[in-house]
């Protein structure tokens, strides 16, 4: 099978999944949880979890974690190769995935919890954003961080990063579905149906589907709509949604549309639509200033990012190279001081010729 093919396929099947979710919901009607308590509360948790409520979700999660970085392992230590089908790793990771959404799906029904139990609600959403940033610092090179213009990032921090990343975005998809149960509100089912285009995105790696631009860009884009919808769900129309949208629309419009081969005219085209929305909605509001201040926290807070998170890879793999020059095999190598750099080739002398005698 093609790779192209496999992934129109797996969104079908993450389609077929979600509605799933959606259809077993109803049996979780009658669970009895906390009232909120705010924004920093996740409510979907039992108010008395069980060393098996853990363990299930604890357990699945690890489990399915483990597996996914053995995967990637193999591929990048025994596969090593792009191709345009699906290799036996593909298959495989893609059979793995599928049976851990529906064990999650089962433990849900079972046990309830997932690890919302146990950590904090900002740390599955702080995951994502991870993953988001670390897009960015990887396309830098391809199609530049502001308008088109790359930041001043070195190639050992991006080339490190392309290398190691599947690892970081298997972390961050896994964490975040067995973060929440399976629970069918809007929220959760647009939130899982995007996890489950993450996971197909994993387990597509070394194919050229893994790398097609406008796919990566609708990974992107997803969130946007995510974002967006769940704050109307949440907070109402007269929340703070526009700041979602015209947050994720604006880091479309100042970076991932110069990666898609548009033209000049389609990208200013593009830019005043941009503008004039956000004009037009925060017009309707009441509140045009926050056009201009709403709007750019999103990106201000991803730029941001980008840049902690470049000097911080600078300052490890600094920090790996020192030790590595430090370490006792390194310095086993070099040659002593008192010894010479041109020291003679095994089998010859260090003697002159003795002179020829004149005539």
């Amino acid at each position: 099978m093609s790779a192209g093919r496999a992934l129109v396929l797996g969104v079908l099947a993450g389609a077929v999944m979600t509605a799933l979710i959606w259809l077993l919901g109803a049996r979780l009607q009658g669970i009895e949880l906390l009232p909120d308590q705010g924004a920093s509360w996740y409510y979907w948790k039992l108010p008395h979890p069980t060393f098996w409520t853990r363990l299930s979700a604890w357990g699945g999660y690890a489990a399915h974690q483990i597996t996914f970085w053995w995967l990637i392992h193999y591929a990048q230590t025994r596969v090593r190769r792009y191709t345009g089908g699906l290799h036996p790793v593909n298959v495989a990771a893609l059979a793995v995935n599928t049976g851990f959404i529906a064990l999650h799906t089962l433990q849900t029904h079972l046990f309830y919890d997932g690890l919302a139990q146990d950590v904090s609600i900002y740390s599955s959403q702080g995951s994502v954003i991870l993953l988001l940033v670390v897009v960015l610092l990887m396309e830098n090179r391809r199609r530049g961080l502001l308008l088109g213009k790359p930041a001043p990032i070195g190639r050992a921090v991006v080339d490190f990063a392309r290398r190691y990343h599947g690892y970081l975005f298997s972390w961050a998809a896994v964490y975040t579905f067995w973060y929440h149960p399976t629970e069918a509100t809007s929220g959760h089912l647009i939130g899982f149906f995007y996890m489950f285009l993450l996971l197909l995105q994993g387990s597509l790696f070394l194919t050229r589907a893994h790398t097609n631009r406008w796919w990566t860009f609708t990974l992107e884009a997803t969130v946007a709509v995510h974002g967006t919808l769940v704050a109307v769900m949440t907070s109402g129309p007269d929340g703070m949604w526009p700041m979602f949208l015209f947050g994720f629309l604006g880091v479309f419009v100042l970076t991932q549309m110069h990666g898609l081969g548009l033209t000049a005219t389609t990208r200013w085209a593009l830019a005043a639509c941009y503008v004039g929305a956000a004009l037009l909605v925060y017009g309707l509001r009441g509140d045009l200033a926050g056009a201009a201040e709403e709007s750019v926290r999103v990106p201000a807070i991803e730029y941001v990012l980008v840049g902690v998170l470049a000097l911080l890879l600078w300052l490890g793999l600094r920090t790996a190279t020192w030790i590595r020059s430090r370490s006792p095999a390194t310095a086993s190598r070099r040659p002593s001081r008192g010894s010479s750099s041109a020291a003679p080739r095994p089998g010859r002398t260090d003697r002159r010729p003795a002179p020829r005698p004149r005539a």
